[in-house]
């Protein structure tokens, strides 16, 4: 039976054959037939998108980006198209492009709640949440107790910092939908939890619910621990912890062996060509890397309170520019095929690339940040590709980072980090990848250690500014809490400056036994 398409009628039938190619993932055929279709059809978007799919299944970084790009320039307004089209422009960090789509779509008046939604969330992704609350504000505007859009602007309400509207978007949310499980992870994350005010029996009766999904039940978990840890009920809290770790681990195809096999190529590498192509040394990126929940935020909030230094938050720009040098679309920052590729091209060319890629971001600074933590596997190609680039290594006591991991409810993005030896063990590689990176880029990166920095802050961003070439501010000092922060963070690194007397490990150390053990092992 022919489908149904945004596309011309008489297409129908090749698309059904294009399709049914795809679905047997013969991408070769399947490539073929799109692109027969678009002999007779040149600029229909439809057929360029599913085109771009079908080129990132097969691997083809670069066609899938140009036929993104080819469809973003036909003018598409549909709506239901730039459904799938905005996410493959993200997927590529064309961000100009997707915003000249979203422009298409405007006035927000006219737009159905599932598109602003939609287009709230690819923003919110793009680390442009101010943009995205806007499309929020518009879609509670139409409906104000939709609770798909409560939840949704409760999350971008904390990344920008403003809690109290937070929760009560969350909690109106609940009121009207005490079944959805997002809910109670972000009003557990909102505030402090007291005898007298908390949510663990409602919490508890959901995770009681027949039918739960595993994705529920992970939500549940991670929201039940922050409570019962609030509490300091901490036996019930660690089996939370459990509950709520298994069932996220039950839904990743994470493999140790492989991602062990590829920290071992990332230490072999070696350049094969020496770079011919030199990005614009006018522009300084600062990198922030290191294990996640190492305090990579906080920091990057520090060095923004410098007058010459911009914040740009966590971009995946460098991975985009990789991909596209070695044509390989791949999940993860990189693959051992990108390791393998690299070998053979000009990484100044990958310099270019990101440099291009953010700059509509930047504003006048000639510093800016640039902090996504897992940039440490990428550091063997930006000290080739940009030679202008400071790096620093954010490290933090191991038990520490891997406490705090293991705790924080993840996107799909760190599989490793919901077993406690997986952990642990993926910490180890870490730290043998960067020792390695410290031997082969003498001078090129600066180890900042948390604990000092949150304990003589000022020493320590002396330090930092002096690595980056910068003089010290006292505005480096303090955080700014009006900036947008995208990342898990962005409550925590609001309360400013702290410095613990007493781990937040402690009370689970009994648990953590084993993870510690692997950890402090030669």
């Amino acid at each position: 039976m022919s489908g149904t398409y945004p596309a011309p009628r008489q297409l129908w039938p090749m698309l059904d054959a294009a399709e049914a190619l795809a679905a047997g993932q013969d991408w070769d055929a399947a490539i073929a037939a799109y692109e027969r279709i678009l002999a007779q059809a040149p600029q229909d978007a439809y057929t360029l998108v599913q085109l771009s799919y079908v080129h990132s299944l097969a691997g083809h970084y670069r066609q899938a980006q140009h036929r993104a790009l080819q469809a973003a320039a036909s003018g598409v307004s549909d709506p239901a198209l730039l459904l799938e089209l905005l996410p493959r422009l993200r997927t590529f960090n064309q961000v100009q492009s997707m915003l000249a789509c979203i422009q298409r779509l405007l006035p927000m008046s006219r737009m159905p709640i599932p598109l602003l939604l939609a287009v709230a969330a690819q923003l919110s992704y793009a680390n442009l949440p101010e943009r995205a609350i806007g499309f929020l504000d518009e879609a509670r505007r139409a409906d104000p107790d939709y609770p798909p859009t409560l939840l949704a602007r409760g999350q971008v309400l904390t990344y920008l910092g403003r809690f109290d509207e937070a929760a009560a978007d969350v909690a109106r949310a609940l009121h009207r939908a005490p079944e959805i499980a997002q809910g109670y992870w972000l009003q557990a994350w909102l505030g402090k939890q007291t005898p007298e005010r908390n949510h663990v029996q409602a919490i508890r009766r959901e995770l009681a619910r027949p039918g739960r999904r595993p994705e529920d039940v992970a939500l549940l978990g991670f929201a039940l621990h922050k409570e019962l840890d609030d509490l300091g009920r901490y036996d019930e809290a660690w089996e939370a912890l459990r509950i709520g770790c298994s069932a996220k681990r039950s839904r990743l195809a994470y493999e140790p062996a492989r991602m062990q096999s590829l920290f071992a190529a990332l230490e072999r590498f070696e350049p094969g060509v020496a770079p011919t192509v030199q990005a614009d040394p006018g522009r300084v990126p600062v990198f922030i890397v290191g294990m996640h929940r190492s305090g990579t935020t906080l920091l990057e909030q520090l060095l923004h309170g410098h007058g010459e230094v911009q914040g740009l938050g966590e971009l995946y720009d460098f991975t985009s520019a990789m991909r596209h040098l070695a044509d390989h679309h791949c999940r993860g920052v990189v693959d051992a095929t990108i390791v393998e590729r690299a070998a053979a091209r000009d990484l100044g060319e990958a310099g270019r690339l990101y440099l291009d890629s953010v700059a509509w971001r930047l504003g006048p600074r000639r510093w800016f940040t640039d902090k996504l933590p897992s940039n440490f596997l990428n550091i063997g190609f930006i000290a080739h590709a940009l030679p202008q680039a400071r790096i620093l290594h954010m490290v933090r006591d191991p038990v520490e980072t891997c406490f705090s991991n293991l705790r924080e409810l993840f996107s799909e993005a760190n599989p490793y980090s919901y077993d406690p030896l997986e952990l642990a063990d993926y910490h180890r590689w870490h730290d043998r990848l960067m020792a390695r990176w410290m031997e082969r880029f003498p001078g090129r990166i600066l180890q900042v250690e948390y604990a000092r920095l949150v304990r003589e802050p000022e020493t320590e961003m002396r330090r930092v500014a002096a690595f980056c070439g910068l003089d010290f501010r006292p505005g480096m000092l303090s955080p700014d809490a009006a900036r947008g922060v995208v990342t898990a963070s962005a409550v925590q690194v609001r309360g400013g400056i702290q410095a613990r007397d007493r781990p937040k490990w402690a009370p689970y150390a009994q648990w953590l036994a084993p993870m510690i053990e692997r950890l402090r092992a030669p």
